[in-house]
């Protein structure tokens, strides 16, 4: 049964791939963590297309039948690219602007990301969509990625850092904060003890598994196999942390391991 493949520029597209394989329990996966090349954010386009290539030609070569840019500045940078040169189904993740912008009562919304998916033209494009009569307070989370690649999500470190970038968010009243990097979500757990009650956190995970969904069935790859699916997660950097973050010890179909892409 070919899988699903998966990458980012780290560890943090799990979060998206925890959703997929929630949604779809019968589909096995292949997940490249691009560790060593982390954090994409901070790098010019050319190589951020370059790595976005490199793997997915990596996923293609494995067997996947479709690859989830689990990477919002891949996405925002490389998608169309990836979809003109490879003959697979390319699923993208965008910063869910869109729902927090319809939503917001004060009229003020906060996105979180890296300076390479707040500075691309696809965000600008989307941002402009759906900006109208809404004030966008956007705020680049420097080092954030780095720390979460070093496993210090819950760290006074990562506190203290969120604590600067959050303010002028909070300054500007907003009600919902969009995390526009598939890292943040595992800042849940810290975002949530220092916001206020009325701000809601919004990510682009359960929208990019639905899509999957619907693209594979669309495409008539949806597996009709119904026997436990199996995960390969692999690493060029630091499997240990990878494995740690998706709790892979739990689960005797996850395998994360060291892998040189």
């Amino acid at each position: 049964m070919n899988p699903i493949g998966f990458f980012d520029s780290g560890v943090g597209g799990t979060s998206i791939w925890k959703e997929v394989v929630q949604l779809l329990p019968f589909e096995n996966s292949i997940y490249l963590s691009d560790s060593r090349n982390a954090p994409y954010g901070e790098k010019p386009i050319q190589e951020i297309v370059a790595l976005s290539k490199k793997n997915t030609e990596k996923l293609i070569a494995m067997g996947c039948k479709i690859v989830v840019v689990a990477c919002n500045t891949a996405t925002t940078n490389a998608i169309q690219i990836l979809r003109d040169t490879y003959p697979i189904p390319i699923i993208g993740i965008e910063p869910a602007i869109k729902p927090a912008a319809l939503k917001s009562k004060t009229k003020s919304i906060g996105i979180l990301a890296t300076k390479g998916t707040l500075s691309s033209e696809l965000f600008h494009k989307t941002s402009e969509l759906y900006s109208e009569n809404i004030a966008i307070t956007e705020v680049i989370g420097n080092g954030l990625v780095a720390l979460i690649e070093e496993g210090k999500q819950n760290s006074e470190e990562i506190k203290i850092s969120l604590r600067r970038l959050l303010k002028p968010m909070l300054d500007a009243k907003i009600d919902y904060l969009v995390l526009g990097c598939s890292h943040y979500p595992y800042l849940l757990p810290v975002l949530t003890e220092l916001l206020p009650e009325q701000v809601t956190i919004i990510d682009s995970g359960e929208a990019v598994a639905r899509q999957t969904k619907n693209v594979l069935e669309d495409h008539e790859l949806r597996s009709s196999n119904k026997e436990i699916s199996q995960h390969l997660l692999y690493s060029n950097s630091n499997p240990a942390v990878l494995g740690n973050l998706i709790n892979a010890e739990n689960h005797s179909n996850w395998k994360v391991e060291y892998l040189d892409f």
